[in-house]
């Protein structure tokens, strides 16, 4: 199907009835990226055409939900980018280990792998016991799944790799049992970790933190609301606290760069004033 099966007009329609129907706020987010998920779901789901697509999305709460987990799809793994991994383990992650509370709000968590890769690291450092791992999405569906802590054991090669690039420093099979064609984290990584919806665009901070991960999310919205929700990190971070982004995201620009420091090759930066 061609991308002319759904106009840029249809869009946005499609948009404005999420906004008014459920208050999900699409309205920042890149239409290029939108427009691509939204034909691909329509084409999948063989739709005969856009009045029937609307009235499914706008009339069945379970093609509803379905039509939101295809919008916000992100495509995740443990332990992603090792050099960023090796960075937090490295140098952030010690000099967070001198305060008695360690938060850290992972937005845009998807279905959990950055998760549970952050309880790792904690847990090697001995800083697992001391610290609260807020991870939020805006997709219920994919939280449900990130919960339950398992994932195809057809992954962990992939996984145990990136896990001894980015410094790791254990039997990475250690951490999960194998259970049929799924691997199952430790509950100990589970029980440190706070699975939440949030919604970037609509929510307002709900803590302060001394780490806030926000990874390939960002590049899915336009500018002003990439400023929006860099403005919200900001609020939401501890003085001398750690921002980090995705390879192709930057504070640059931003009304909050002035405030923040880059550390050296990744995408870290430390809020200095």
């Amino acid at each position: 199907m061609e991308l002319s099966a759904i106009s840029d007009e249809q869009v946005e329609i499609l948009l404005s009835d999420l906004l008014e129907n459920y208050g999900y706020d699409f309205t920042g987010y890149s239409r290029a990226s939108l427009k691509r998920r939204v034909i691909r779901l329509y084409t999948l789901d063989k739709i005969t055409g856009f009045t029937e697509f609307r009235y499914k999305i706008n009339q069945d709460e379970m093609y509803f939900k379905r039509f939101v987990e295809q919008l916000t799809v992100n495509v995740t793994e443990m332990f992603r980018d090792p050099g960023f991994f090796k960075t937090l383990r490295d140098v952030v992650l010690p000099r967070l280990g001198t305060y008695p509370l360690i938060r850290i709000w992972l937005a845009g968590c998807s279905t959990g792998e950055e998760a549970y890769s952050m309880s790792i690291l904690l847990k090697e450092l001995n800083l697992l016991h001391k610290s609260l791992i807020y991870a939020t999405d805006l997709n219920p569906k994919v939280l449900e799944k990130a919960s339950q802590g398992m994932f195809p054991l057809t992954y962990m090669k992939q996984y145990s790799e990136n896990y001894i690039a980015s410094g790791g420093q254990q039997d990475f099979s250690s951490y999960y049992t194998a259970k049929y064609s799924l691997a199952k984290f430790d509950d100990e990584l589970r029980s440190k970790i706070i699975f939440s919806t949030h919604n970037l665009v609509s929510d307002h901070s709900f803590n302060e933190f001394q780490l806030i991960l926000c990874r390939n999310v960002l590049i899915y919205f336009d500018r002003d609301l990439q400023h929006k929700v860099l403005e919200l990190f900001n609020n939401s971070l501890e003085d001398l606290g750690y921002l980090a982004l995705g390879s192709k995201e930057t504070i640059d620009f931003s009304n909050i760069s002035n405030s923040f420091k880059r550390l050296d090759q990744e995408k870290i930066w430390r809020k200095v004033n």
